[in-house]
């Protein structure tokens, strides 16, 4: 059975990707990481996390165009699946249900 629980790491990256759309590629999702969290990430771990989603079924990736400014090389542009959102949904939901437990933050 493919494992369908997100690691911190993960569900930033997986949300990164669909804030970025289109330009939701590993340089890019690197970048925008570094700016929400100020925190430094490598290029290396962007890489292997995109290729752990890929491989869980929650991200899709292809080819875009190629671009001077890469020196003509192309970007390997990723897309949420279905399944990505749905993985997306049960994490929030989850911490969620236990920020509402926690009698300190709970509403009401």
């Amino acid at each position: 059975m493919k494992e369908t629980r997100l690691g911190e790491f993960e569900e930033v990256l997986l949300l990164l990707v669909g804030i970025l759309g289109d330009e939701a590629y590993a340089f890019k999702i690197a970048e925008e990481f570094e700016s929400q969290t100020q925190r430094a990430v490598s290029i290396g771990a962007v890489h292997s996390t995109l290729n752990r989603l890929s491989e869980k079924g929650f991200l899709t990736s292809e080819m875009g165009n190629s671009s001077p400014e890469r020196g003509g090389r192309r970007k390997r542009i990723y897309t949420i699946t279905a399944t990505g959102r749905r993985v997306l949904i049960e994490a929030r939901d989850f911490k969620t249900s236990l920020w509402e437990q926690y009698p300190g933050f709970a509403n009401g």
